[in-house]
């Protein structure tokens, strides 16, 4: 199944109402960010990290890389939050699109729940070379993450 766009992730949205994710600074090792193929099959349903679909390549381990979080904040009636640059260095691949997911959901270690799906638009294929995966201004109008 081909990538068909970005999503915040519903099960990620009932999550928040429960208190389940916890994107304050000191909690940087929570969320991750791993890269996958154009086979997979990631949309707004989708719950978990899996390796179903996930890349392979020199450089890169499945599970992906973890993110550090900018803290939450407000701008007008927005609350927002985002992360810094992604970067899987000197790493050969081919990439379609990522997942962003928290591995401390509710406190609890080795979780794997969905936060958000990203769709390149094409496959990114780096050789040798370092893929960054650059995430909008963090503010009320274009952080990856916003509640209005």
């Amino acid at each position: 199944m081909t990538f068909t766009g970005d999503y915040i992730c519903t099960s990620y949205k009932r999550e928040l109402l429960l208190a389940g994710h916890d994107f304050t600074v000191s909690d940087q090792v929570a969320f991750k960010i791993a890269l996958f193929s154009n086979s997979a099959s990631l949309v707004a349903s989708t719950t978990d990290y899996s390796t179903s679909g996930e890349v392979t390549g020199t450089g890169y381990s499945a599970g992906g890389i973890a993110l550090v979080t900018i803290e939450p904040a407000e701008d007008g009636t927005t609350g927002y939050t985002s992360f810094a640059n992604a970067v899987f260095s000197a790493v050969t691949l081919t990439a379609r699109g990522a997942l962003i997911y928290n591995t401390t959901y509710k406190g609890g270690s080795g979780t794997t729940n969905a936060v958000a799906v990203l769709d390149f638009g094409s496959d990114k294929s780096p050789v040798g070379q370092n893929l960054t995966i650059t995430f909008p201004v963090a503010d009320g109008n274009t952080a990856i993450i916003r509640i209005t």
